[in-house]
């Protein structure tokens, strides 16, 4: 069977052309970010800021909106068939509910302690957010608007990513693994060390080919076949990784790094993986997540000052913001 004919030049295309930032959107406000979240059915981008998720309309460029009282806010999730988004606020302990068409808040859900990270299952229909303080997965039935369960982990999750198959992938930060989850029996299923990997962070998958892509805190990529567990590859990126995205239009894996570069990779043969552009962003551009319709990476960022002093419950502290600085980063190829 033939392929539609733009399928194919959208397949050329990205091939063949170089990504660079395009430009940013300046965001107004001050304070910590972490999550992004651009949402390719609404044309929305969800920004994590400090106690509120501030909203972007991709197309325009515009701020549409403003969702307020998320203290230690960190990551967003979307469910389009119940039309709505799950929201995790860390200093509260507790997932926020809003509307996906007004933003409306709807409610609140307990969740474990400091969450961070979350996701959506569409093939369980669930939403998990993974708690980094009490270490487990809280699992959401998005329909009732309700917490299921809690899924015990062994260690502290980061990201997380379904694989189309009605289970959810998460990194293990502090034990170097990948942990599969069953969202409907509330159990790990299967669990691998990663091997070549230090503190693993930004997680994606490539769902077709059975390729998790993990960013570890010693500067590499971690390839790894989510049926066997098996270490692939681990590509070097840069340092201070904290996302990573992955396009299936496209083949290629994203990384975004807090040193200023966005390194991309694709599986060139079966089995070899291989750096095949790495784009300067901008230093503390650590997070990021890909527009799966128009092709393009939106990354939080900040001018850096001088960080703060250090002290015994901080011994690195990030440097500090620049005030006015924020806005977000647009990687594409026009």
């Amino acid at each position: 069977m033939l392929k539609p004919l733009a399928a194919l030049l959208l397949c050329a295309t990205a091939q063949a052309a170089d990504y660079k930032l395009l430009h940013s959107i300046p965001v107004p406000g001050d304070g910590f970010w972490d999550y992004v979240l651009a949402d390719a059915g609404s044309r929305k981008l969800f920004v994590s800021h400090g106690t509120h998720v501030q909203v972007i309309d991709m197309d325009s460029e515009k701020i549409v909106g403003d969702i307020p009282d998320t203290p230690g806010v960190h990551g967003i999730a979307v469910d389009e068939r119940e039309g709505k988004g799950f929201i995790t606020a860390g200093r509260a302990g507790r997932v926020d509910v809003f509307d996906l068409n007004t933003l409306a808040k709807t409610g609140s859900i307990p969740a474990g302690a400091n969450p961070d990270a979350i996701t959506y299952d569409p093939d369980s229909n669930r939403i998990l957010a993974f708690n980094g303080g009490s270490k487990d997965a809280t699992v959401i039935d998005p329909h009732e608007g309700k917490a299921e369960g809690l899924i015990p982990l062994g260690g502290k999750p980061e990201a997380g990513v379904p694989d189309g198959h009605g289970h959810v992938f998460v990194n293990i930060e502090d034990k170097a693994e990948i942990a599969e989850l069953d969202p409907r029996t509330l159990k790990v299923v299967h669990r691998f060390k990663v091997g070549g990997c230090q503190e693993p962070s930004g997680l994606a998958m490539d769902q077709k080919n059975h390729r998790l892509y993990a960013g570890c805190d010693n500067k590499v990529m971690a390839v790894v076949d989510s049926r066997s567990g098996k270490t692939l590859a681990d590509v070097p990126i840069g340092d201070g990784v904290d996302a990573c995205d992955f396009d299936p239009a496209t083949g290629f894996a994203f990384a975004s790094t807090g040193d200023g570069h966005l390194t991309i990779i694709k599986e060139t043969s079966a089995g070899k993986f291989e750096v095949v552009q790495t784009v300067t962003t901008q230093s503390s551009a650590r997070t990021m997540s890909l527009d799966k319709k128009s092709h393009r990476s939106y990354l939080p960022a900040a001018k850096e000052g001088a960080p703060p002093a250090a002290t015994a419950k901080n011994p690195h502290p990030r440097p500090s913001m620049v005030a006015g600085s924020f806005s977000i980063l647009v990687v594409g190829t026009e």
